[in-house]
């Protein structure tokens, strides 16, 4: 019998935190960032405070009170006494989306990540071009310390401490990533801060009471895996993937591993969604292209951030449209990170200029692995704006201030990612078109519309977007399948679907409460 306790996520999308115990052992599936939740209080400019730990996330409700977090992160004035006592022996990461990955960072440094040599090296890439604060924290800590002036209730980094890597057991490729793990940028002054590495093992090394099975899955990023836990019941888990993509293989494959588990964790992002499109990845090539090949001014294709599957399939359209694709250094970091994990050489494929920003500040991660390794690949805004027809622009909104240096007459913009689910969202899409009118940009992918009451909103034609989610129909087919015991709907907004569907098999969870498998 294994008792399953989801603490967050039963009823929204993302912020998977799902605790599992068996025979006195615990592991945890995922254990992410819930945004719907952190949306309720937080936005830029207003967020949690990191000099107060974890406090605020507790008080606001946006974390478990359980006995698993760091210590340096609880300051003297928050009561932990009565916290559900749970001994997590491992994180079961699916992937580095921050809504399955970001809240890891507060975890106990002593719990260790499972996850893919791929996953491993974007979580050390982000926290090693990211923002300081706790929140980033997954790959390594900058340990806090008390401060005495407020009686211990405000936490600082101390500065005389190394910076404390976790843990990690790798699904695949653990060597590979051995050294880029125990490395940080800047290190090498002696006046700087140090990186005391975790462990880089085998996930064969990790001894626990169930056998852990990881299958890789086709998910809108690189190193996405589910889990099969075989113990005295089988549990498999998900994560998030879907059937659409070009490693759809890999899904089928998961699919026929999981077959008869005793539960299975599903995730269900699309079920329930009116006029719910199943596009292919394919599909997504053939339009991009086809706005590519009409544009005879500069191309800009935005699409979301670590979706490296749909960075690979832009260098092809540069290739075919004889252009470069100019990428931001940090992506470059990235995609840097993952070639330590699987080999690739996206930036050998001479399809690839890095953008150099009109920027007087010095990255470390930049100067020190970018530049040094690709410093011939940069390419800077004048060399553009000579001929704007050679190249297509990597850029999302935050980047269009690029734009004013560059100058550009018009040109094609391709949006290639994700709809919009909040007000929000929308107000972004607002600032977008004005950046896109001022310069002249026909744009492919997505419109806007007045709404009543005269506000503009976007409309998204299909076609230029892949869901990274299995389809409603898929997941049906999916489940019949696997012919599992029982149901236990995640990462959705409509788990009642799933009752409607599978009837008594399914088990509604109910946050922080405990059922038994």
């Amino acid at each position: 019998m294994v008792n399953i306790t989801v603490f967050d996520g039963a009823s929204t999308i993302g912020g998977n935190k799902i605790y599992l115990e068996e025979c006195g052992e615990g592991v945890f599936l995922d254990f992410g960032l819930n945004f719907a939740r952190y949306g309720e209080f937080f936005k830029e400019f207003l967020t949690e405070r990191d000099t107060r730990g974890i406090h605020d996330l507790i008080h606001l409700g946006m974390i478990p009170r359980i006995s698993a977090y760091r210590e340096d992160l609880i300051p003297s004035d928050l009561d932990t006494s009565s916290f559900r006592r749970v001994d997590p022996k491992a994180v079961l990461l699916s992937h580095a989306h921050i809504d399955h990955s970001g809240n890891i960072s507060l975890l106990d440094r002593s719990i260790p990540v499972v996850a893919s040599g791929v996953t491993a090296a974007i979580l050390k890439g982000m926290r090693d071009t990211g923002a300081a604060g706790m929140g980033e924290e997954v790959a390594y800590i900058s340990p806090r310390v008390r401060s005495s002036e407020y009686e211990g209730q405000v936490l600082s980094s101390d500065r005389s401490m190394p910076y404390v890597g976790r843990d990690f057991y790798c699904t695949d490729c653990a060597e590979s990533i051995s050294e880029f793990m125990r490395w940080r940028p800047g290190q090498s002054s002696r006046s700087a801060k140090k990186l005391e590495p975790g462990s880089i093992q085998d996930l064969s090394e990790l001894k626990l009471h169930w056998g852990i099975e990881a299958y890789p899955v086709d998910h809108s990023i690189y190193g996405a895996t589910a889990y099969v836990l075989r113990g005295e019941a089988t549990v498999a888990y998900t994560g998030d993937m879907r059937l659409s993509g070009r490693n759809r293989g890999l899904t089928k494959k998961f699919i026929e591993g999981a077959k008869s588990a005793d539960a299975l964790l599903c995730e269900g992002t699309r079920v329930g969604r009116l006029h719910d499109s199943n596009v292919t990845e394919e599909e997504v090539m053939r339009n991009c292209l086809a706005a590519a090949e009409a544009s005879e001014k500069l191309t800009v294709a935005d699409f979301s951030a670590r979706n490296f599957e749909r960075l690979d399939m832009f260098i092809d359209i540069a290739e075919k449209t004889g252009r470069r694709l100019v990428i931001t250094a940090k992506d470059a970091y990235l995609i840097q990170a993952i070639e330590c994990a699987d080999g690739s050489r996206r930036l050998d494929s001479g399809a690839i200029s890095i953008y150099r920003e009109m920027t007087p500040a010095e990255r470390k991660w930049e100067s020190e692995m970018v530049k040094q390794k690709w410093g011939k690949l940069y390419v800077k805004h004048d060399e553009i704006a000579k001929s704007p027809r050679d190249y297509i622009l990597c850029f999302s909104l935050f980047d269009m201030k690029h734009l004013l240096d560059i100058k550009p007459d018009g040109g094609s913009y391709i949006y290639s990612s994700s709809e919009v689910f909040s007000e929000e969202q929308e107000i972004d899409f607002r600032r977008l078109k004005a950046w896109l009118d001022r310069f002249g940009f026909s744009v492919y992918g997505f419109h806007m519309e007045n709404e009543r009451g005269g506000a503009l909103a976007p409309r998204f034609e299909p076609g230029f977007h892949a869901s990274g989610h299995i389809s409603a129909d898929e997941l049906v087919s999916a489940i019949n399948e696997i012919n599992p015991g029982k149901i236990v709907p995640v990462h959705t907004e409509n788990p009642a679907w799933f009752r409607e569907r599978f009837g008594d098999r399914v088990v509604l969870p109910e946050e922080g409460k405990t059922f038994a498998i």
